[in-house]
Order: C-alpha cells, then sequence, then structure tokens
C-alpha cells in the first residue's frame, strides 16, 4: 500500500534537454560553486575516481533557514563513486542523512547519463533506483513539496537547466 510518505516506485527517470555543452553540465554536477546555485543551496564534494566518497553539505544560505523544528546536519547526503565517465556519465550510491527514517532505508543507486544531441543542445537522464527505500523514493520523486521539502528532483533538474541557461537561480 503507498501512503502519503511512501511510495511504491522504484525506479524513477528524469530527463531534461538543455541549452549547454556536456562539460557544462558534468561541471554543474560535480562542482560545489555550481550546486549551491540550484540543488537546494548545498555544495557536493566530489573524489571522482571508482570508490571516491560523495557528500552533500550545506552552504551558508542553507545553515541561515535552519531552525529548532528543523536542524541542518553536517552532511546531508553521502555515498561513493562507483563510475566516473566525465563528461558523459556519473553511477553513484546516494544516502539521504537529513531525516532518520530515510537514513535507516539506506543506500540507494543514482546514474546521470549526458548526451549531446546537437551543438547547442544536451540531454540529461537520471535514473534513481530506490529498491527498499519507499520514504525517499516519495519524497525525490516531490511528494512532500505541500510541506515544503521541495519538489525533488524535478525541482533540482529545472534549478540545474535555469542557471546554465541564464546565469539565474531558479530560487534561494
Amino acid at each position: 500500500m503507498t501512503t502519503a510518505t511512501e511510495t511504491a516506485i522504484t525506479t524513477q527517470v528524469y530527463r531534461v534537454y538543455i541549452k549547454a555543452s556536456p562539460e557544462a553540465i558534468w561541471e554543474a554536477i560535480t562542482q560545489p560553486e555550481w550546486t549551491e546555485r540550484y540543488n537546494y543551496a548545498s555544495r557536493v564534494e566530489y573524489d571522482l575516481r571508482p570508490g571516491g566518497a560523495f557528500r552533500a553539505t550545506p552552504s551558508d544560505v542553507m545553515l541561515q533557514a535552519a531552525s529548532a523544528e528543523f536542524p541542518i546536519p553536517d552532511v546531508l547526503v553521502d555515498g561513493e563513486v562507483i563510475e566516473s565517465d566525465p563528461p558523459r556519465k556519473l553511477v553513484q550510491t546516494w544516502r539521504m542523512l537529513m531525516d532518520p527514517d530515510m537514513q535507516a532505508e539506506g543506500f540507494t543507486h543514482l546514474t546521470w547519463e549526458i548526451e549531446p544531441i546537437d551543438d547547442n543542445v544536451t540531454k540529461l537522464t537520471v535514473v534513481h533506483e530506490l529498491e527498499g527505500a519507499p520514504t525517499l523514493a516519495f519524497m525525490v520523486a516531490g511528494g512532500r513539496e505541500a510541506e515544503g521539502a521541495g519538489g525533488g528532483w524535478n525541482e533540482v533538474l529545472s534549478g540545474l537547466k535555469t542557471v546554465l541557461e541564464t546565469g539565474e537561480s531558479l530560487r534561494l
């Protein structure tokens, strides 16, 4: 049964077409100065070697939004790089640490595929495999948006597209 805090969908696929080069998209995914402009104001750190660490930490903007009701941990998301083929593909594990229930669901599997379409457009496909993580699946699908938890991968990818195409953040 699916509830308001869980979803039975175990693989989510998101696709967006961006007026940017594969190299620009790769940099925007893997560099903290970019991610804090579109990824819920979090900063990523990647060791892009197989077995390398991945973590997302809060930016100053995110820390300023923290409160007693919504504390912000030092590390928001962690994982490990499985495959790194710049600027075409990044495969990693991904675990949400901001919520004890989602943290207990463990590591999920995230794949970024970057494919040039023509000289001006690149297709970005994100595949998030969420087997055994129904609470996380609900959240990253945008199911907690009405609670102020954001629009999940749709919001992240919309922000990425916006910042790359206009230079402006979708919101902060």
